[in-house]
């Protein structure tokens, strides 16, 4: 059965601004509390702010960038999150876009599938083992790590592209999807994600999309919306990419028209509830275990109390 989860639409500068939507998660039927990677804060602390402040529910990242931290601290983090929660946190992770990794780190990783199953198998290594002993090109580690008792940790990968659908199937235990299309996760990651899971003889990952939405109203500019919250997105190399496969044909020149683009293509949703209930099932039929609703764009243009209702509308209209 599919579950709905939700994106926190907020880089807080402070973690406190966090907690309404905590309560959200607390109250209503959402399976878990998302927060993405920002500049500005960490998705760890916060997440744990949260929990100490008596708001103690299911979280993810997703996805924190691997440049960031060293996967022994990542360990660390994910770890320290599961046991001040009390509950079960999918620590995802990915390698970010070459030019990030270039700012952090003077230089692209030379394969960035060789970097991300490094960084995997050290984490698991110390979460499941408590231990690691590898020496690699990208990582290395070897340490002793405790391990107490704590819900579980599930590490995730972002995936956009069949590769990295294919290492997921390897060796994650959530596949991360962001912006991508109810089809292109049905014909594109998810038989990837079976291939690269059938090589390795394991199970195949759950499936976590993060869907980019707003309601429809009076006076909204959906296009306005969509560019707020993934123009950023549609500038980046990888994200053009994967829009590509899946039919939506993006420019760095013309920011306006890529907004318009991933409404056109089915990558930012926008209708009254039940159109967007509908749009929304179509992802669940595609095979995804977790929808999380992101309002990013509602939030950024409206505030937090447009985003609070909007996210309670919408995780009422798909409980129905």
């Amino acid at each position: 059965m599919t579950t709905y989860s939700f994106l926190a639409p907020i880089a807080p500068l402070r973690p406190e601004q966090l907690l309404p939507y905590a309560a959200l998660a607390q109250w209503s039927a959402a399976h878990r509390m998302w927060q993405g990677q920002a500049v500005i804060n960490d998705p760890f602390q916060d997440l744990t702010h949260v929990s100490a402040c008596g708001f103690r529910v299911p979280t993810g990242t997703g996805v924190t960038l691997m440049p960031l931290r060293h996967p022994y601290q990542a360990a660390i983090q994910a770890h320290g999150l599961a046991v001040a929660s009390g509950h079960p946190v999918v620590a995802g992770f990915g390698p970010g876009s070459a030019a990030f990794q270039y700012s952090m780190m003077g230089a692209p990783y030379r394969s960035q599938l060789g970097a991300v199953r490094e960084y995997v198998t050290i984490m698991r290594d110390l979460l499941e083992k408590g231990e690691a002993d590898h020496v690699g090109e990208y990582f290395t580690c070897r340490s002793p790590f405790a391990l107490v008792p704590r819900p579980p940790v599930e590490i995730g990968l972002g995936v956009l592209r069949p590769r990295m659908a294919r290492l997921a199937g390897e060796i994650a235990d959530v596949a991360i999807t962001w912006l991508t299309p109810a089809q292109y996760v049905r014909d594109t990651v998810i038989p990837a994600l079976r291939e690269g899971a059938a090589a390795a003889g394991r199970p195949v990952p759950r499936v976590v999309a993060t869907v980019p939405l707003a309601l429809a109203a009076e006076g909204r500019n959906p296009a306005e919306l969509a560019a707020i919250s993934n123009t950023a997105h549609t500038m980046l190399p990888h994200y053009a990419d994967m829009l590509r496969r899946s039919g939506i044909e993006t420019s760095t020149e013309d920011p306006a028209a890529n907004a318009q683009a991933l409404l056109d293509g089915g990558a930012f949703l926008y209708g009254d509830r039940a159109e967007l209930a509908d749009r929304l099932r179509e992802y669940a039929d595609a095979g995804v275990d977790e929808i999380v609703l992101n309002v990013t764009g509602v939030h950024a243009r409206y505030g937090e109390r447009a985003s609070l209702a909007e996210l309670e509308t919408l995780l009422e209209a798909v409980a129905r």
